[in-house]
């Protein structure tokens, strides 16, 4: 009997195959004692499987082709580094001396205790890192107890067109397993912001986290169907016809998408659209690669923050930010400064003063947060200025509500160009400076604010929470987050057209940007600058290339005097079929 398993899609795409289930047993830990004469012995135990563990990385990490090395390379590269780390080189070695204890016990110990850090907070970026530590002490456990070493030989002949169900896999797992030819994964655990999850949609294989207990319903060889974030078990004949029709459509749409990876963003009448992608970290520069674009329109920076206790120092700061400067070759960056706050917190209580807010997203958060703290805060500043000295950099600051708030950054930012100008400390003295318009407060004042900043881009995600007083988190009102509530297409409007009077340019990074269904209403208000997740990109393109912007202007301009919601359907469908 067919069945069908609900999942967190974290990589598109439609595969059918085989189940190739991995069980990984449970480590059991014991404790024992040993004697005061062992303890030496016992801390090489432990500084050689740290050894074999990194031998093991090297290992897989020679086996990316050498035309991606410098990419791919980078998720085997962040466990090495997690290898090298003090938390797990040095402490565990601690907690042997204080109790006279095996080294599996003691790494087992130092685990907790990191984890705990972690397990503090609800959040994406901190589950993902934990992620990360989890599989690399998972690696120098199994070394430890003796474990066979998988990395040597290929992992299992079956994995030729299997599509794998794990718990969890670690990066190095899936290169791995790509390299021996998987169709797709799926894993009980795991989320979108994890390197897995990343490295997933980069190297292009469909893949599903978060399907809790889906191995008890599925057996090894069932056939299965990856499709976005279900997994179908057993189908019939008429869904298997279904998705292979399906797959093949897939293949023939991505395949002409490709067509126009290096074709430029100009519509049917010739107006010439930016067109960027949003990133979170330094590795998906790999996605921006693979789908051709040239620049970078929102650089997230909070995954700088959000693995650890103490924030980054400016050397940190820098060399990410050199990481995907250099990656762009020349292509612009805009970074934006800390976005820290409702459902992004610091471990650190430092930076809250030891307090959570009663409702986060209206708290201390971004801007807010960074003017309150400038010591959290310049070290930014002054590695973006410095990273503005390798290539074409800007800078935006998000949750803007006040022109006070433009002014004081301003302060900031020229305070820290005298102090690199006495140390003689190269950055560029005409970087671009802007601010998003996320508040409706601001987003009403752009005319006012426009003449303050160099550039301005609509965070469509916040702008439409806070217009209509919802959280879009909340599955109790999410229903009502509309991006075609009249409020918001009017702000949007009102933003736009205030922008182009100023002569400043406008731009869009929020997830309306990437959606589809809004490419052509987008334009046809006026806007010329997307900035959009690399899955989104290729599809964004396409409609940017076969829109007549002439005939977008009236419609979108009907849309913003439309009372319903059947009108606003209505019209939308005319824009899109346009």
């Amino acid at each position: 009997m067919s069945i069908t398993i609900q999942g967190i899609g974290v990589s598109k795409g439609i595969a059918i195959g085989k189940a190739h289930i991995i069980r990984h047993e449970p480590i059991e830990i014991n404790e024992y004692c040993l004697p005061e004469y062992f303890i030496e012995e016992e801390i090489a135990r432990f500084e050689n499987a740290l050894a074999i563990a990194r031998q093991q990385l090297q290992r897989i990490r020679a086996r990316i082709s050498t035309d991606s090395v410098v990419d791919i390379a980078t998720f085997i590269d962040t466990h090495l580094l997690m290898l090298d780390d003090s938390l797990l080189t040095r402490v565990p070695i601690d907690l042997i001396y204080e109790h006279q204890c095996n080294a599996e016990w003691a790494l087992k110990l130092q685990c907790d205790n990191i984890v705990q850090i972690f397990d503090q907070m609800e959040d994406p970026y901190l589950s993902a890192r934990k992620s990360d530590i989890e599989q690399v002490i998972a690696r120098v456990q199994r070394i430890l107890r003796g474990c066979p070493d998988t990395t040597k030989e290929p992992v299992d002949t079956d994995l030729v067109n299997a599509i794998v169900l794990a718990d969890d896999l670690s990066p190095a797992d899936t290169v791995l397993m790509q390299h021996h030819g998987i169709l797709a994964f799926a894993t009980e655990y795991g989320g979108t912001t994890s390197h897995t999850a990343i490295l997933a949609r980069s190297l292009g294989i469909p893949a599903i986290v978060g399907l809790r207990h889906a191995r008890s319903y599925i057996q090894p060889n069932d056939t299965v169907i990856v499709d976005g974030g279900v997994i179908l078990v057993d189908p019939d004949e008429r869904s298997l016809h279904y998705y292979q029709v399906r797959k093949s459509e897939v293949k023939r749409y991505r395949a002409a998408l490709s067509k126009i990876k290096k074709s430029p963003s100009i519509t049917r009448d010739g107006t010439h659209i930016t067109l960027h992608v949003n990133i979170e970290f330094p590795e998906d520069m790999l996605a921006v690669k693979r789908v051709g674009s040239s620049g970078v329109g929102l650089y997230r920076t909070e995954f700088l923050f959000m693995n650890r206790q103490k924030p980054p120092d400016e050397e940190e700061h820098f060399e990410a930010y050199n990481q995907v400067i250099e990656a762009l070759k020349g292509g612009p960056v805009t970074i934006r400064t800390l976005d820290l706050g409702a459902d992004k917190q610091f471990v650190d209580s430092r930076f809250h003063d030891g307090l959570l807010a009663t409702n986060p997203a209206l708290g201390l958060r971004a801007i807010r947060l960074c003017l309150k703290k400038p010591q959290l805060f310049k070290p930014q500043l002054r590695a973006i200025l410095r990273a503005s000295a390798l290539g074409q950099v800007r800078m935006m600051i998000p949750m803007v509500c006040g022109i006070q708030e433009v002014v004081q950054v301003r302060l900031l930012i020229d305070e820290i160009r005298t102090e690199l100008r006495n140390k003689s400390i190269k950055f560029d003295p005409q970087m671009p400076y802007g601010i998003m318009l996320e508040v409706p407060a601001i987003a009403l004042c752009t005319d006012l604010v426009a003449p303050l900043v160099d550039f301005l881009s609509l965070g469509t995600n916040d702008l439409i929470q806070y217009t209509l007083a919802i959280d879009r988190g909340d599955e109790v009102v999410n229903y009502l987050y509309d991006p075609l509530h009249p409020a918001v297409l009017r702000l949007i409007k009102m933003s736009i057209d205030a922008a182009k009077k100023a002569g400043k340019p406008i731009s869009i990074c929020g997830e309306m940007a990437g959606d589809c269904r809004y490419v052509r209403l987008l334009l046809g208000l006026g806007l010329r600058s997307f900035s959009v997740n690399p899955e989104a990109f290729l599809e964004v393109k396409q409609i940017i290339i076969n829109s007549d912007i002439k005939s977008l202007a009236p419609l979108a301009d009907k849309m913003l005097l439309a009372t319903s919601h059947s009108e606003m359907a209505n019209i939308l469908l005319r824009i899109n079929d346009c």
